[in-house]
Formats: structure tokens, C-alpha cells, sequence
């Protein structure tokens, strides 16, 4: 089974624009959203979901008034101070490191596990989809991108497809080796602007760290011609597999506030044939 993942060093690129038009050019593939901080390839997509599953990760100290004695050992003991004078447990500054349960002299203090998300199984005009959304300010967004990943992987073998598209996340953190690891190769859409390069070297070093085989394309390239020349001279010097340029075209964003992939809005244009070609240029590279 091949596992295609698009990622970007920095968000805006046009990475989920682009794999959302990779769907709609694809066959027997299975849709993957593996930016849960950020998910919206659903905008595009309008998937119906089939199943949804609560994701549970960390934990969050909480005192039991009726059984704690007030001796001030969670206090003392706390790096975060996180538990007020009265013994209460701010759960927004509870890093769950667990050291107040541990200590509590009376076993006053409860760890329940946290549920900080959900992730899905859904259908789309394109086939299945999984996807999923984490709470604000929750963590562990890496380990809800790996399962996702697996999801994906189970119902692909289930229906017997062999391609998982995958919208990875943007930058170079967790959430990024969550998601890239283990796959078939990384596609790195970038733009012709100074955080742009600068980003997308981070990510394909990333890349290279983890023995993953990476492609890169330019999105918006004639917006600076100067700086999407260093960009290709840069793949070439690196032995980076470059696939092409992306003009930047005014309809790719208003398909999106259509909810629309940019072929459902407008077949023929520059734009759609560079998109084509670059996904006829990743069939070819990863053998599919």
C-alpha cells in the first residue's frame, strides 16, 4: 500500500487546496487528515461521517474535597502551581505530571484520563475519509495524528484500496513526525517567499532525518520568479525531486469558498494543467 503525505513547513502553502485536487484526480484512494490542530480538509471534501469516537490521551489531577486534609504537601510538591490556596486544581495549568496523587498522604486526589478530541470515519464524493479534531489547548495532537494513520491504513486494507492521501500538518513539530513517518514519500508544497524556503528546507531535512523520500512543488510561483528559481536551484543542489510549478491562480481560492476542489471549478486552466502534471509526476514516482 503506498501513503502519499503533503506537508508544508509552514501553513498557507495551499498544501490542502492541493491534495483536495489530488482527490478528485485519484483512484482507489483513501483520504487521510493528519492535521488535527487545524483540520479543514472536511471544507472541501463535505464528508458525511460514518462513525465517530471520542480520542483520550493525558490526565488532569482533580482533589477530592471530601477526603483531602489541606496539609499543603500538593502545593509544596507542585512545579506548575497549578493548586490554588483553597486546593483547587487549575486544570488549565495541570501539566498531569501526576506528582500531587503520588504524594497525597490520604490518596485525596483523583487522575482521571482526559478527553481531548474526536476522530472520524467518513464518507465523501471521493471515497472514505478519516479525519479528526483535537480541543483547544489539548495535547498529544502527535499520537491523534498516528492514530488517524492507522485508521486510514485499516480501512484502506478493509476496502481494498492502495493509495492513503494524506493532508499532514504544517512546521517541523511533533504532529509532522507523527505523521510522516513510515510513509511511502512526502510531497513539500512551498511558496516563492523567504519563510517559505526557509520552512520547507527545516521540513525536508525532517525528511531526510527520517529516511523518507521527498518531492517538492512551488504553489504560487510566479508571485516571485526570483526566489521560486533559488527554490528549484536549492532541490537541485540537494538532490531533491522537484515536480513543477503552481501559477498562482484567483479561482483555486474561490473553489474553496465553494467547497469545491479547483477542477470541479474551472477544468481548464494553467493552474489545473500544472496540478495535473504534478500528480501524474508523483503516480510515476512512487509507482502507482
Amino acid at each position: 500500500m503506498k501513503e502519499l503525505i503533503v506537508i508544508s513547513g509552514k501553513g498557507g502553502t495551499g498544501k490542502t487546496s492541493l491534495v483536495a485536487a489530488f482527490a478528485s484526480l485519484a483512484q482507489g484512494t483513501i483520504l487521510c487528515d493528519a492535521d488535527v490542530d487545524a483540520a479543514d480538509l472536511h471544507l472541501i471534501m463535505n464528508p458525511t461521517i460514518q462513525e465517530a469516537h471520542d480520542f483520550q490521551s493525558g490526565h488532569t489531577a482533580v482533589i477530592d474535597q471530601d477526603r483531602c486534609t489541606q496539609c499543603g504537601i500538593c502545593i509544596e510538591m507542585c512545579r506548575w502551581n497549578a493548586i490554588s490556596d483553597d486546593f483547587i486544581i487549575d486544570a488549565i495549568e495541570c501539566e498531569g505530571c501526576g506528582v500531587c496523587v503520588h504524594f497525597c498522604p490520604k490518596q485525596a486526589i483523583g487522575f482521571p484520563v482526559n478527553t481531548s478530541g474526536q476522530w472520524f470515519i467518513s464518507e465523501t464524493r471521493y471515497g472514505p475519509m478519516v479525519h479528526a479534531r483535537i480541543g483547544i489547548a489539548e495535547e498529544n495532537s502527535g499520537k491523534l495524528v498516528t492514530l488517524v494513520r492507522q485508521q486510514a491504513r485499516q480501512k484502506a486494507e478493509i476496502r481494498g484500496l492502495g493509495m492513503i492521501l494524506t493532508d499532514g500538518p504544517p512546521g517541523v513539530g511533533c504532529p509532522v513526525i507523527a505523521s510522516i513517518g513510515g510513509a511511502t514519500a512526502v510531497l513539500i508544497v512551498t511558496e516563492p517567499t523567504v519563510s517559505g524556503q526557509h520552512d520547507m528546507q527545516r521540513v525536508h531535512q525532517l525528511a531526510l532525518h527520517f529516511r523518507v523520500p521527498a518531492m517538492i512543488c512551488i504553489n504560487k510561483a510566479d508571485l516571485n520568479p526570483e526566489k521560486s528559481m533559488e527554490i528549484e536551484q536549492y532541490a537541485a543542489f540537494q538532490n531533491l525531486t522537484f515536480l513543477g510549478r503552481i501559477p498562482f491562480d484567483v479561482n483555486m481560492t474561490q473553489s474553496m469558498v465553494q467547497g469545491k476542489t479547483i477542477f470541479e471549478y474551472q477544468t481548464v486552466s494553467e493552474a489545473t494543467a500544472s496540478v495535473q502534471h504534478i500528480w501524474q509526476q508523483v503516480c510515476y514516482k512512487i509507482g502507482i
